[in-house]
């Protein structure tokens, strides 16, 4: 479609400066701007990175982390063992 706009002598100058920098024509920098400033283009929010945090849980060096469900197993077996012996 084409329209004949009157511009301020800034905002043509911007215009101008933002064509020249993009390497784009004065009319697409004219679209894009007024495309963002309508709302028209979905913005892609900046989500930062997740980032692991280490922590220290103090366990001791020869306990392998990897067996914690067997250790759990082992010590319900202990405890179900003393419930029957009473």
């Amino acid at each position: 479609m084409r329209t004949t706009l009157k511009l301020d002598p800034d905002v043509a100058q911007r215009i101008e400066q933002e064509a020249l920098q993009k390497g784009m024509t004065q009319d697409a920098v004219v679209n894009e701007t007024l495309r963002n400033g309508l709302g028209l283009v979905q913005k892609v929010r900046s989500v930062e990175p997740f980032q692991v945090k280490p922590h220290s849980f103090g366990f001791r060096s020869d306990l392998d982390l990897d067996k914690m469900n067997q250790l759990v197993d082992e010590l319900e077996a202990l405890e179900a063992s003393r419930e029957l012996k009473r």
